[in-house]
């Protein structure tokens, strides 16, 4: 079986301009634990995940160590992302994604998945974006066909 099989096709993007804010909004209504980023006509440009905008509340380990004082009170560094929600998500996101082409084998996208701890793989075909392939579409699809797992109704 090949990524293309198994992708999901119908991929919510957001563009490069779009704001911590609208990131946000957009995984928390959504359910999602990240996107993809593209430019104007479409190319992924990286990928932001909440992992990615949790980040952003935190200091790096030289601002911390250089001004330690400004990290001390934790619930003005939770006020962080009302700071924050305008700013432009290009400077958070994973600029370097890891991505598949669409005649990969699954199993093969799969153990990159493992190896570059992601859960999802974008799936890119002359540098568009053109899907998006999960690490539970790949597990419950070996699951279901080698080893007759079902889902329980309940």
């Amino acid at each position: 079986m090949k990524v293309k099989d198994l992708m999901i096709t119908d991929v919510i993007t957001l563009p490069k301009t779009a704001t911590y804010e609208q990131a946000a909004k957009l995984l928390y209504s959504r359910d999602m634990s990240g996107v993809c980023v593209v430019d104007e006509v479409g190319r992924l440009v990286g990928v932001i995940s909440e992992k990615d905008l949790f980040r952003v509340l935190y200091p790096s380990y030289g601002s911390f160590y250089l001004h330690p004082e400004m990290y001390i009170d934790l619930e003005a560094r939770e006020k962080k992302a009302l700071e924050i929600r305008n700013q432009p998500i290009e400077g958070y996101i994973t600029r370097v994604p890891i991505s598949v082409d669409p005649e990969m084998p699954i199993l093969m996208a799969g153990a990159r998945m493992l190896a570059e701890r992601v859960h999802r793989l974008p799936v890119v075909k002359d540098g568009k974006l053109i899907g998006v392939l999960t690490r539970s579409r790949v597990f419950n699809k070996i699951l279901k066909e080698n080893f007759e797992v079902q889902r329980e109704n309940k």
